[in-house]
């Protein structure tokens, strides 16, 4: 396959660039209303942006935080496995491997796009930069429910927010080599220092390389990523902090299986699209720089830019839908169709926020106000060439080249040219926005805190069609205000209660048939649960268990628009569908004195539309009822591990557990994905200062699995069994 080419001056410049978090020496903390203590807010380094500082029991939403022990302990290398620990999330379309898509209690964003997930409170899930690694990744936070009080623009079901590694002000490293099976080969790095007068500039440098085929055949991948970072406590009340990514990844387009209710499915080895076709390749270049300083005991203020360019650009072979595919007659013979892509995002945000708290009517007030500005413009030309109906023409006499026909039980690649694709898409879309937002947490009384939070937001969206002749562009402004109420009730100083209410908004990509581009989906959420400390009940145990019932309801779905007028002109959308998720969350971590850690999650999600459209895609009948794509009603995740003494060596041994129920498949189709569990197990010794050594064993029971789904001709299968030997040499 074709090599990554890196600028050498990238990866020289990432060893000596700049980032954040320096500890300063804060006073005592203060008490809670419930008496337990609380983060001081200007401790540096500890603040993020939107964020403030609350302890959990403080704190009116479902939020839950995988650590970076919990990540290394369940094997997690991608995003997506870091989030199947979240029984509240769910894989959608990946865009056939290119990206990270899931929804956050049953709802996901745009299907055309990534999931929009933060990293250190910037949007960067926004993009072309291929599925992220989690390499240079602390901690994932898994914000539930709408966050645009604060955050603005968002996915409806929640928010996921990413914490890179930085400086800790310390010298030490670690290097790791992983080998896998099917050629998996894998190395990472992280090395940071000090340098400046008393220390006072922490420098860290994180990387990757990978290089990996799959139980797909053909199908290899090769991915690079630079995260170096800086931090500078330029005195005891200001740090300044900038950090770069850089990832380049080639990775085939990769539909997956396909299904036929006669047939079932195609070999999950097969892999339906061309090799010859090449990878696809995918880069980013981000930046982020931050500068925190503190005004006062009580107040501090926070600024930050952020800059990140991606790219994606390939051809694709992809099996062809209903009366084109050839799969659904003989069950043996697969049709496809090809398509270039080249896309294209730059996104830029500024922000500053200012927090603090002040004593007003004889309560305590926790503030949080900021302003942020934000621009997204991204560009997607495709190209196509897609063959007609198959009719009732026999296979043997279809034209084999032009519906590049593949035998996916003996598959013989290469066989026919590349096609000459004509015009499918070319457009050019920016997204202009600013935001002001306040939240203010009220002590009430000892025991009742209050919040409201109101986020006010103007934006300006411009959507240029580069096909057209002429060349055509729409623009459209709106304002939105978005609320946020919350109450938290400190039963005892381990045990809180809480209710919470918001409301929220994403902006929608596209245009309808006279060319105006849609409102936001609107989303209003409510939520009302409970949480405890447990080592407030048992001795021996640390951690938290928290217990949350919610309701979101979700307005301007986009679905088909098949009014006359809009029908006459073609397919278009309209933003006329509506959908209710409600359910129970459940969510454990737990440590024990003897070694014992457990995670436990579990989500029952009742996703659905609520009333009565055709679909945006294929424009089928939704009826009012129908479920939500690619969203299982019951998913658990659970994850055991235990520190030990083996032979006089420091080990730890561990299992983990993935339920997920069965799921719609198809959007106002009959097709449901089977429920599945599996099982993984790993084990690590250290048998010599600083070395470990780890074995991770995936799906130890091979089962067979899908993970999400677009329709029935595009499904990604489930990994089979597989292993991996992993060495850790810290210094």
């Amino acid at each position: 396959m074709t090599k990554i080419k890196t600028p050498m001056a990238v990866a020289f410049a990432a060893a000596s660039l700049f980032l954040y978090t320096l500890p300063v020496a804060a006073d005592e903390p203060e008490q809670s209303a419930d008496n337990t203590p609380l983060e001081e807010v200007f401790v540096l380094g500890k603040r993020r942006a939107y964020q403030g500082n609350f302890s959990d029991l403080e704190t009116p939403a479902a939020n839950q935080t995988l650590s970076e022990e919990l990540l290394r302990d369940a094997g997690v290398i991608s995003l997506d496995d870091a989030l199947d620990l979240s029984a509240s999330v769910a894989r959608q379309n990946n865009f056939g491997g290119l990206w990270n898509s899931f929804s956050v209690r049953g709802f996901a964003g745009d299907n055309n796009l990534p999931s929009g997930f933060l990293v250190n409170g910037f949007n960067a899930g926004r993009g072309f930069a291929g599925p992220r690694d989690m390499v240079g990744i602390e901690s994932v936070e898994v914000l539930k429910g709408p966050r645009s009080a604060l955050f603005g623009r968002g996915e409806p079901g929640g928010t996921v927010n990413l914490i890179t590694k930085r400086p800790q002000f310390e010298t030490s490293g670690i290097v790791r080599a992983t080998l896998g099976r099917w050629d998996q080969r894998r190395v990472e790095g992280d090395y940071q220092t000090t340098t400046g007068a008393n220390d006072s500039v922490g420098l860290r440098l994180v990387g990757f390389f990978e290089d990996a085929e799959s139980f797909r055949e053909t199908v290899e991948t090769e991915r690079l990523g630079l995260y170096p970072s800086i931090s500078w406590d330029v005195s005891e009340s200001t740090n300044i902090a900038y950090e770069l990514e850089y990832t380049a990844q080639e990775i085939p387009f990769d539909r997956g299986v396909s299904y036929s209710a006669d047939y079932g499915f195609t070999p999950h080895a097969t892999f339906v699209g061309e090799p010859g076709d090449g990878p696809i390749d995918t880069e980013v270049l981000g930046h982020q720089f931050e500068i925190q300083h503190t005004l006062s005991d009580r107040w501090s203020v926070l600024g930050g830019l952020g800059y990140r360019d991606t790219s994606f650009e390939g051809n694709a072979s992809e099996p062809n839908f209903g009366g084109r595919q050839s799969y659904f007659v003989d069950g043996q013979t697969l049709s496809r169709f090809f398509r270039y892509r080249d896309f294209e995002s730059d996104y830029f945000v500024a922000r500053a926020e200012l927090a603090g708290d002040v004593d007003f009517g004889g309560m305590r007030h926790r503030l949080l106000i900021g302003l942020d500005y934000d621009r997204f413009e991204n560009s997607m030309l495709i190209l196509r060439a897609r063959p007609g109906s198959i009719g009732g023409t026999a296979i043997d006499d279809l034209n084999a080249a032009d519906y590049l026909l593949l035998d996916v039980f003996n598959p013989v690649y290469g066989q026919y040219p590349l096609p000459a694709p004509g015009p499918n898409t070319n457009r050019q879309e920016d997204l202009d926005g600013i935001g002001f937002y306040v939240q203010d947490q009220i002590d009430v009384t000892d025991r009742l805190q209050v919040r409201l939070g109101l986020r006010w937001d103007d934006f300006e969206q411009g959507l240029t069609n580069l096909r057209a002749d002429p060349v055509t562009t729409a623009t459209s402004s709106d304002t939105r205000v978005s609320p946020q109420f919350g109450a938290v009730f400190a039963v005892n100083p381990g045990v809180s209660v809480y209710a919470s209410y918001g409301e929220g908004f994403r902006q929608q990509s596209g245009s309808d048939y006279e060319g105006r581009q849609f409102d936001p989906n609107i989303t209003d959420s409510a939520e009302i649960g409970l949480k405890l400390d447990m080592a407030q009940f048992y001795d021996g145990i640390s951690g938290a268990l928290n217990v949350a019932v919610f309701r979101v309801e979700q307005s301007n779905i986009l679905v088909n628009d098949n009014r006359p007028l809009a029908t006459a002109a073609g397919f278009f959308s309209v933003e006329a569908g509506e959908a209710r998720s409600q359910g129970l969350e459940v969510d454990a971590n737990l440590a024990f004195e003897n070694g014992t850690d457990l995670w436990f999650s579990y989500a029952y999600t009742n996703a659905e539309f609520t009333n009565s459209n055709p679909d945006a895609d294929f424009g089928a009948q939704i009826e009012d009822g129908d479920s939500l794509i690619n969203s299982p009603k019951n998913q658990v995740n659970l994850q055991l591990s235990r520190r030990l003494q083996l032979a006089g060596m420091p080990a730890q041994v561990g299992t983990g557990l993935q339920y997920t129920d069965e799921r719609l498949g198809w959007t106002a189709f009959d097709f449901m994905l089977p429920s599945y569990t599996t099982v993984r197990f790993f084990g690590e010794i250290e048998p010599a200062n600083n070395l470990t050594v780890r074995f991770d064993l995936d799906n130890a029971f091979d089962k067979e699995y899908y993970t999400n789904s677009y329709a029935d001709v595009w499904v990604g299968p489930g990994m089979p069994r597989r292993y991996r030997l992993t060495a850790s040499y810290a210094f």
